[in-house]
């Protein structure tokens, strides 16, 4: 007979409580400071969150609106739910977060050793890539090409991405090439959340 109590924890939920509380604290370590004050998500965010299934999610708005402050949240949200009741035994979820400009300078050609590829192909099978202000970076033919190889390969093993940008998917051609604007277009579905509100920067982060 079993002398567990109903509160008390069995040795798989154990470690996973140990495993998520690292995990967070890790998340919460590699999260620029402006960007840990706590913000209400908007429901469409709740409700990818919790049933997101392999759907990537596009936030977007105006400059100023929070949704990078809004996106890391998501992140943090979507990294606890990974251990929550029903979900299976996986380890630890790996999230990846980039701002646009530095992903694509770091998959530059000239990038030592080899580095851009190598990159590409980690970006392939994180379980939960983030980029940030998607618009805002100029890409060379190169890049796009790079980006293709981790888009195609997320979008054929529904490996999610969240997106911040100040257009939509289907306007995106320019930066990304039409074949990721389309695959991401397909991922995000009707997960694209626009934000709306007054410039947040003027006085507080964003």
């Amino acid at each position: 007979m079993s002398s567990e109590s109903p509160d008390e924890l069995n040795a798989r939920e154990s470690v996973l409580v140990e495993r998520q509380y690292a995990a967070l604290g890790r998340f919460d370590e590699e999260t620029p400071d402006i960007y840990r004050r706590p913000i209400e998500l908007p429901d469409e965010v709740h409700q990818w969150i919790a049933g997101w299934g392999g759907r990537s999610l596009f936030l977007t708005g105006a400059i100023g609106v929070g949704k990078t402050h809004t996106a890391w949240k998501t992140c943090r949200r979507w990294l606890e739910a990974q251990y929550g009741p029903g979900q299976p035994w996986q380890g630890t979820p790996i999230i990846s977060a980039w701002r646009s400009t530095a992903l694509f300078d770091a998959l530059r050609p000239d990038a030592p050793d080899g580095e851009g590829r190598v990159l590409s192909k980690k970006l392939q099978k994180v379980d939960l890539l983030f980029v940030d202000d998607l618009a805002a970076a100029r890409p060379s033919a190169w890049t796009q090409e790079r980006l293709f190889e981790i888009f195609d390969e997320r979008y054929i093993r529904r490996r999610p991405v969240i997106i911040t940008c100040d257009v939509l998917p289907n306007q995106l051609s320019d930066v990304t090439g039409p074949r990721v604007a389309s695959r991401l277009a397909e991922m995000c579905g009707d997960s694209i959340v626009l934000l709306e509100g007054p410039d947040r920067r003027q006085g507080r982060a964003a």
